[in-house]
């Protein structure tokens, strides 16, 4: 088990890096933790990618410590992680508030980032008060109160009905994230706007939506495409907001063309 400490929090971490250099950072979705990557960096790595991955502040094994209360204060963090395994330049790939934190590292460290791959987020997603009302949801009972509302963005109705594992799986791992580091990245996504900094990248990059997902609806991911010079869009057919995790195949073989 690996971990690296950001400040005053324990990070965990999981690390295999190709010797190379040809290596993607991945960055969690808010109430998920590393794993939903698993499918995605077994098959990149058979293609000779490496691959660095974490679990959020106040997700999965990690501590939370200070409370990040910005998206930046999270894309310091995944800085840190970079710097603490000598990854100099990387492709980064994040889904939902990752790919938000994805944009914000290539914006404040542009020479750190090789390539884009921006899954099922956007520049600015959600309201103030759609926030709002989930953190004061979930301060009062927890992620647990929120789940099916959340898993019924996740993942479409064929996989819900089939009471499929990686639906089970899911909702494991958002049910036991912590109420704090929940709440925390609530606060960090109702509170930044990344437009400018999207419309700041250079590098080439890759907005991926899932045709199904009721949380990043493909609508919001082509706005973000618009903003990235020269960006690329890709959907995946009846996927949900999760790609890497119902769809890793497609996802992997997608991002590693889009690698190549």
């Amino acid at each position: 088990m690996q971990s690296v400490r950001v400040g005053d929090a324990w990070l965990h971490v999981e690390a295999d890096l190709a010797a190379d250099g040809r290596n993607v950072v991945y960055i969690n979705s808010l109430g998920s933790d590393l794993r939903i990557w698993d499918g995605v960096v077994a098959r990149l790595k058979g293609a000779g990618y490496g691959a660095l991955r974490y679990d959020l502040r106040g997700h999965g094994l990690s501590d939370l410590g200070t409370a990040p209360k910005l998206i930046g204060d999270h894309v310091a963090d995944a800085i840190e992680v970079m710097d603490a395994f000598g990854v100099v330049r990387a492709a980064i790939c994040g889904v939902s508030v990752g790919g938000v934190i994805a944009l914000g590292v290539a914006a404040a460290r542009p020479q750190r980032v090789d390539r884009l791959a921006l899954c099922c987020t956007g520049a600015k997603i959600g309201t103030q008060a759609s926030w709002n009302a989930r953190i004061a949801a979930v301060e009062q009972g927890g992620v647990g109160a929120v789940a099916q509302e959340v898993l019924q963005r996740w993942f479409p109705p064929a996989m819900r009905d089939a009471d499929a594992p990686e639906v089970a799986l899911a909702r494991n791992m958002l049910t036991r994230t912590p109420t704090r580091g929940y709440v925390a990245t609530c606060v960090a996504l109702r509170d930044s706007d990344l437009t400018e900094a999207a419309r700041s990248v250079k590098v080439p990059a890759l907005c991926v939506a899932g045709a199904l997902d009721g949380s990043t609806p493909p609508s919001l991911v082509r706005s973000l495409a618009a903003l990235i010079s020269g960006a690329e869009y890709a959907e995946i057919d009846g996927c949900g907001h999760l790609p890497c995790l119902q769809e890793p195949a497609a996802f992997a073989e997608r991002l590693r063309q889009f690698l190549k």
